[in-house]
């Protein structure tokens, strides 16, 4: 960490910590967005509430240039019980924590907007985005259906999430797509239900219902190109039966991760086909529903080497990775990258066995503190790079 860092780190610590402590899920960031709306008109910038419900955008103009850039962060947390009880600053909400880290990156945009505000180094207008619904992949067509780009127009946007797993302040980024779609499913099956005992009174929907849990594992091993990516994943399986009676129903959900649109209309198709197959054989109804929730995120080709130059300013060319390899995980900044050029970076959070290690999504994750100035930073070094004075 470079020494000039520390105050910064400091204050960021503190944003990040009392964010932490309120967590607010989906489209219900009331707090959260009064918080950041207090610090970003401390700074004296220019900022615009309510956009897609609890989204805000607030605007830094330096100098006469025309350049816009777009700076995003996320603000949901999850519907998660935060397990490390003798944090100072746990969650005093039950059952919502932020687990993903986006009090850290809502913390490190605020600070790149400090950064920007006192150095002033650049010429044009920087836009800080705010963005609600992240988790879901609802937040970012919340915003654009109501005016995002054309009340704020950008010419390019920028972000990062963290990565446990990754060493601390690293970063990596790729050029093409650098994580996936994220489809949803649903399966039910209609059997008919009876007496434990008296199976062949009934259509029993469990068996039925695994036998389609494990013939969709078939559709990637089997249909799809071995040199395309694809993942289905069966994540619950819900009966209504007791003991000693065979259910009518089985519901199985899941969700699908890939990178082409192609190969997304392929795997809804042998879904359908292989459940609606299966129940057929055995004489049961079958529901089948297939949502797209996460565009993949693709990297504009003319933005990541502005990314790359950036993070090697601030960290040095041995600790950035540009041609990390691409991850199945979805981010709902992919839908502002189908309308708006601009690229996404990992910024690592820690490896493993060190601090910032723990997965996202778990009870006991917590931001890494130590990386909040190496992010603020970068997004900084983001915007000097493309408004040059």
């Amino acid at each position: 960490m470079n020494s000039t860092d520390a105050p910064l780190r400091d204050t960021l610590t503190g944003w990040r910590r009392q964010l932490h402590a309120m967590p607010e899920t989906g489209f219900e960031e009331a707090k959260t967005s009064a918080f950041v709306v207090r610090v970003l008109k401390a700074l004296g910038l220019d900022v615009h509430t309510g956009i897609g419900g609890t989204g805000l955008v607030a605007n830094l103009k330096v100098g006469q240039g025309r350049g816009v850039i777009g700076l995003r962060a996320e603000m949901d947390a999850l519907n998660i019980t935060e397990l490390p009880t003798d944090r100072a600053y746990a969650s005093a909400t039950p059952g919502k924590m932020h687990a993903c880290g986006h009090d850290g990156h809502m913390s490190m945009v605020l600070g790149a907007a400090q950064l920007l505000r006192e150095r002033q180094d650049f010429d044009g207008t920087v836009r800080f985005i705010f963005q609600p619904a992240e988790e879901h992949g609802r937040g970012a067509k919340a915003m654009m259906d109501d005016g995002l780009f054309t009340r704020f127009p950008v010419d390019e946007i920028y972000g990062l999430h963290n990565m446990p797993g990754m060493r601390a302040g690293t970063i990596a980024t790729r050029t093409g797509g650098i994580m996936a779609s994220e489809d949803n499913f649903t399966v039910h099956v209609k059997g008919r239900g009876t007496h434990a005992a008296r199976p062949h009174m009934g259509v029993d929907a469990i068996v039925i219902g695994a036998q389609i849990v494990l013939a969709l594992q078939t559709i990637v091993s089997r249909t799809l190109d071995p040199g395309a990516q694809a993942v289905v994943s069966c994540t619950e399986f819900v009966t209504d039966g007791i003991r000693n009676a065979m259910p009518s129903n089985v519901v199985i959900k899941g969700d699908t991760r890939s990178y082409d649109p192609a190969v997304q209309r392929m795997l809804e198709d042998r879904m359908r086909e292989i459940s609606e197959g299966i129940c057929r054989m055995h004489g049961a109804g079958c529901e089948f529903s297939y949502t797209h929730e996460f565009a993949p995120t693709v990297n504009w080709a003319e933005c990541v080497p502005t990314a790359v130059a950036a993070a090697t300013a601030v960290v040095g060319a041995d600790q950035v990775d540009a041609n990390v390899a691409p991850m199945m995980i979805s981010e709902d900044f992919g839908a502002f990258l189908k309308v708006v050029p601009g690229a996404f970076v990992f910024l690592g959070n820690g490896a493993e066995g060190e601090a910032g290690s723990t997965p996202l999504h778990n009870g006991s994750y917590d931001f890494n503190d130590a990386v909040l100035a190496t992010g603020a930073r970068y997004f900084a070094e983001i915007v000097r790079l493309r408004l040059p004075r």
